[in-house]
């Protein structure tokens, strides 16, 4: 498989797709792209804004919500990059058209995919670990499961100089692992995990103050651990969900 599984579309200060460019190309290769906008209620604007983005390039760009038949328009991409939104809605309209099952075994046959946000969430096995509200309600939380752990794009740090006494992002995933022994890479802003040849990387750079680095692991028993570089041994994972600590 081959994967580029952004944590965000956009960094501050920059235009769509910026921070990430010279790695989305290179990883799209000149193939023309399928973009699945369904993260977003407005799927024409959205797919003009990734056209835009790329147009300078020469990348060819087709939603896949023009098409009259989704899912021999999957079978026929050379690429597809899921756009992100609302995980909910984007897994509930996925498992409408019964394109989840379609999308996982061409990714699984070789069909170059690219996440950004809410399209990286469903590369995991699950979307248990995203941070939307669910306005839409999916037959199941399952997804593509291209990767055998859990993902968290945005991650946020805790702030200490914060006044806010909620949950942080932290306790939410320990949370998470009370119940579910899988590990989760919560991948901050700036970053994204490629997998490629059975290896899997993290690049990018994060961003904002106090970040210590592009990406941190979250496992059952274990302090967070951060990580950079090669995290392929995620790829080993053996996930077990619903089962209390």
């Amino acid at each position: 498989m081959r994967l580029l599984l952004l944590s965000n579309s956009t960094n501050h200060g920059t235009g769509y797709l910026e921070h990430a460019l010279e790695t989305v190309l290179t990883f799209l290769d000149g193939a023309a792209l399928t973009f699945v906008p369904y993260a977003l209620a407005d799927h024409d604007a959205y797919t003009a804004k990734v056209a835009a983005a790329l147009a300078p390039s020469g990348t060819r760009v087709t939603g896949l919500h023009e098409a009259a038949d989704p899912r021999a328009e999957i079978e026929r991409a050379e690429a597809v990059f899921v756009g992100g939104g609302n995980t909910f809605r984007l897994l509930d309209t996925l498992g409408r058209l019964g394109l989840l099952a379609p999308l996982a075994d061409r990714v699984r046959d070789g069909l170059p995919y690219m996440g950004a946000s809410a399209g990286t969430n469903i590369a995991g096995l699950t979307i248990r670990t995203t941070n939307d509200m669910p306005i839409a309600q999916p037959a199941s939380f399952e997804a593509l499961g291209l990767v055998p752990f859990q993902l968290n794009p945005h991650f946020l740090d805790a702030d200490p100089t914060s006044t806010h006494r909620g949950e942080t992002r932290e306790q939410r995933l320990a949370e998470f692992l009370e119940v579910n022994d899988v590990p989760v890479l919560g991948l901050r802003e700036g970053t994204w995990l490629a997998v490629q040849d059975g290896a899997a990387r993290i690049g990018g750079s994060a961003v904002g103050a106090g970040a210590p680095g592009p990406a941190v692991v979250f496992a059952r028993g274990a302090a967070p651990r951060e990580v950079s570089g090669d995290v392929s041994e995620l790829l080993g994972t053996t996930p077990r969900f619903d089962v209390p600590a």
